[in-house]
């Protein structure tokens, strides 16, 4: 039987643990080439373990997203390797200090910015024509409550999350007459090692895993999925469109 994502290659970031790990995994299971982006070689070659045994197969890269000429290399790579990519999947995050704002150093906000929006806006200019050799490019962000919510005491993940949003939402339009479909998704609160950092004294029971959610990350990736400039809330599973304020 022919797996739905058979042939595809899929882009991950952020795949060493948590929600990338899961949805690495996830698209994997369902068939597509892995290949899989983190700082932690540990957790990648773990990762490479779990796909083998799933019959699938990764493709490990080792980088800090900050080094935006290491993805500008990777980009090149996947071209003289494939001439496509079918999948992107921006999940990588950092979520910073957890301050008043004026407690909070210049260092420290732009740290979160550079991960957050910098190395997201660097994967798309550098993935974009890769998406477009594909007969159905799919872009898939991973965002936060905390960006409309402006969350107090951890501004700038709230920051870098609204303007992650707000990146993805142009690049729909602009991509809106091909066959690229870019769009964002909600997990909210889940069983993450930075739900832990912030929510310490949570128990982490009562939330949802990473490979519960990735499950509905998988088909917004598939060629089928048609809409886009979207935003995928996990927690009301509701595909929502963004609206203008009141």
């Amino acid at each position: 039987m022919t797996k739905p994502l058979a042939d595809r290659i899929a882009l991950v970031t952020g795949a060493s643990r948590g929600i990338g790990y899961a949805t690495a995994l996830a698209l994997a299971k369902a068939g597509a080439h892995i290949v899989a982006v983190a700082r932690t070689q540990g957790g990648l070659e773990e990762l490479d373990d779990e796909i083998r045994k799933l019959g699938g197969s990764a493709t490990l890269v080792p980088l800090n997203l900050t080094d935006s000429d290491g993805i500008a290399r990777l980009g090149a790579g996947l071209h003289e390797r494939y001439g496509k990519l079918d999948i992107l999947v921006g999940n990588a995050g950092v979520l910073g200090p957890s301050s008043p704002i004026g407690h909070i150093e210049l260092k420290s906000f732009n740290d979160v910015m550079a991960i957050n929006v910098s190395a997201n806006f660097q994967l798309i200019r550098c993935m974009e024509p890769l998406l477009k050799q594909s007969d159905a490019g799919r872009a898939v962000f991973i965002t936060s409550g905390a960006a409309n919510k402006a969350t107090a005491y951890v501004s700038p993940y709230a920051a870098s999350k609204a303007a992650l949003e707000t990146l993805a939402r142009a690049w729909a339009q602009e991509t809106a007459n091909t066959k690229l479909r870019v769009n964002l998704f909600n997990p909210g609160p889940v069983r993450t090692r930075m739900r832990a950092t912030l929510m310490p004294g949570e128990d982490p029971a009562t939330l949802d895993t990473p490979e519960q959610v990735a499950e509905l990350i998988v088909p917004m990736c598939a060629p089928d999925w048609t809409e886009t400039g979207k935003f995928y809330d996990y927690k009301t599973r509701n595909l929502m469109s963004f609206r203008s304020p009141a």
